[in-house]
């Protein structure tokens, strides 16, 4: 007898071909049989009669680094239909690290990654075997972390690294890549990643080619030099042979959406000549990240604490206010969308709650201060520790990169406060609005996006597909009810039209409630 058997349904297979009529057999953990299935029986039986049967959904851009050891919190991704989580984004994460940068680490990411008390590990294999002796309610995969290995080999220092110390970074990737990390990451508008050249990335990306992982980046700039930012990573590809998967591609700024469809012609130009290139993207037209990531990278040098520090200084906050009207050299939001686009999603603490949900504008006004001011005084009295939503471009760009054969769904979600959307719709979203409502995808082709595509930058052997001797990771919903609620005004919404979430064999969501308390498990590369 079968532990599952999912019957009637539509089973969209993850590789893009149109559904077919099979039922599905579920036994310890794996699909052992695709077919029809009249005469068998099973433990549980589903009946998915009008629904669609897919691979369960892979994020491939999320901070659940921490708190996908509190399902409580995590809950909303597994209620998505998400069941493999990518760690590790942005070279900015929590391992590896020392006992001299643990503290610093901490502080940095407490806005991106929440916080979860103290952290009791220092290698990447010791986090993971962290993670393991927790309840996940989904299965997640790690990024060897630019900024992390950086700071090890030459601390948060300001500057460009010596060829001593891009060796000692080289290492490190190395020893993360053998520790089960899938690839290696970087965001380049982020310190200390935005100090680094791009002979550093080569270097740091040599580390990953050599054990076959992928270089994840969100790069330097997504506004007004974008296409060459773009440029810059294509070509560390070219010269280490590392897959190339750029982070939620976008053009920040309507004065810049023109570059869009160039940029998408740089990545089809790449696949052309030989680079294995992809792309992910939220179905948003607007972005989260930490508040601080508004600040020219000299501010940043040597970490939380010094940032706060020039903060604190009359004459820096003068430097800081020009950079904001006048230096498009670095990923510049007040320069490309204004202050009234930037909105507080989260702060730390109680003190500022009530600016939650308003632009920097709206609160400069409140305050009768300038808006420069009135973000540098909230950055420090949260001590770094804000979030904020940017709205920054049209969807008619969001339409233009879903219709790429390049295109893999990544919802890039943040925890905590009033948080972007995307956090607790972004999968519902494209199979709602864009592939039900716009018919802008298919449904084959969005669950493609959603599975296929994402297992197949990871290398995924037994994952993202259905297929007889798979992992059981599964997802059965309502083409036709499938919708986000999640709005920018309320954002705390469950979706709808999920009705089963299978997760390594065991029946984690039944109409839309967590049954279980999680059998997701560490995946190592």
């Amino acid at each position: 007898m079968y532990d599952i058997i999912i019957r009637n349904g539509r089973l969209f297979d993850g590789s893009g071909n149109p559904w077919t009529n099979l039922d599905i057999a579920v036994k310890d953990g794996k699909i052992v049989k695709i077919g029809k299935l009249n005469t068998e029986s099973a433990k549980k039986e589903i009946d998915a009669e009008g629904l669609a049967v897919a691979p369960g959904f892979i994020d491939t851009h999320v901070h659940s680094d921490l708190l996908c050891t509190k399902p409580d919190v995590h809950k909303i991704k597994v209620l998505q239909g998400v069941t493999t989580e990518l760690l590790g984004q942005d070279g900015i994460s929590v391992a590896p690290v020392s006992e001299e940068t643990k503290p610093l680490w901490q502080k940095q990411l407490e806005g991106l990654n929440g916080t979860i008390g103290d952290w009791k590990w220092n290698s990447i294999s010791e986090y993971l075997k962290f993670l393991e002796e927790h309840h996940l309610l989904g299965n997640v995969t790690y990024l060897v972390p630019h900024g992390a290995v950086r700071t090890l080999a030459m601390g948060f220092e300001g500057r460009e690294s010596t060829k001593k110390e891009m060796t000692k970074m080289r290492e490190l990737v190395e020893e993360g890549m053998r520790q089960g990390a899938y690839g290696v990451s970087t965001g380049l508008i982020y310190p200390p990643n935005s100090y680094s050249n791009k002979q550093e990335l080569i270097e740091i990306c040599k580390g990953a080619a050599k054990y076959d992982g992928c270089f994840v980046v969100h790069i330097r700039n997504e506004s007004t030099t974008l296409l060459d930012s773009l440029d810059e990573v294509i070509d560390v590809a070219r010269q280490t042979g590392v897959r190339l998967h750029v982070s939620h591609f976008k053009s920040v700024g309507l004065k810049n959406s023109y570059k869009y469809e160039i940029a998408l012609q740089k990545l089809d130009l790449a696949r052309f000549e030989g680079i294995e290139v992809t792309f992910d993207q939220y179905p948003y037209t607007a972005a989260s990240t930490v508040l601080h990531s508004i600040l020219p990278p000299w501010v940043h040098a040597g970490g939380a604490e010094k940032m706060l520090d020039r903060l604190r200084d009359p004459e820096s906050r003068e430097k800081i206010k020009y950079d904001f009207e006048n230096n498009i050299n670095y990923e510049n939001p007040i320069y490309s969308c204004g202050w009234e686009n930037i909105i507080i999603s989260a702060t730390g603490t109680e003190r500022n709650k009530s600016v939650e949900g308003k632009s920097v504008l709206e609160i400069a006004n409140l305050k009768n201060k300038e808006p420069a001011d009135a973000a540098m005084d909230l950055l420090l009295e949260e001590e770094g520790n804000a979030t904020m939503v940017l709205h920054w471009g049209r969807e008619i760009d969001i339409v233009k990169a879903m219709k790429s054969p390049l295109y893999i769904v990544g919802s890039d979600g943040i925890f905590g406060g009033k948080p972007h959307p995307r956090l607790y719709g972004s999968f519902p979203r494209v199979l709602g609005r864009y592939v039900r409502e716009l018919e802008t995808i298919s449904l084959s082709n969005a669950i493609h996006s959603m599975t296929g595509k994402a297992a197949q930058l990871l290398r995924l052997k037994d994952r993202g597909l259905l297929r007889e001797n798979y992992f059981a990771d599964i997802v059965v919903f309502d083409p036709e009810k499938i919708e986000d609620k999640a709005t920018f005004e309320d954002p705390l919404q469950e979706p709808v039209g999920i009705n089963y979430v299978i997760v390594n064999g065991h029946l984690t969501v039944e109409n839309g409630e967590i049954t279980s308390e999680g059998k997701g498990e560490v995946l190592r590369y």
